[in-house]
């Protein structure tokens, strides 16, 4: 797997929670993350309400404002040109 960045790897989470609710185990697998990484992730995401922990379901959702992150990331991704590998 290629390198990712904080931000690629903040935007696969909050994808993967996208929709009604996705629990951790979940979200490591579909972010390819470790459950440490995942804790650290979901600490900084959560501090900065980018994505809630429902208690009742004991799953996480992506809050508002993670859909507008996601929505800006992708934008941004659209508009940089791919990388060219130049030998």
């Amino acid at each position: 797997m290629k390198y990712r960045s904080r931000t690629e790897i903040v935007s696969n989470i909050l994808d993967a929670a996208n929709g009604g609710g996705t629990t951790k185990t979940k979200l490591m697998y579909k972010a390819y993350i470790s459950y440490n990484q995942l804790k650290e992730y979901l600490t900084i995401l959560i501090e900065n309400n980018l994505i809630e922990y429902l208690d009742g379901t004991q799953t996480f959702k992506t809050t508002e404002k993670g859909l507008n992150f996601l929505k800006m990331h992708n934008e941004l991704g659209e508009l940089l040109p791919s990388r060219i590998n130049t030998i």
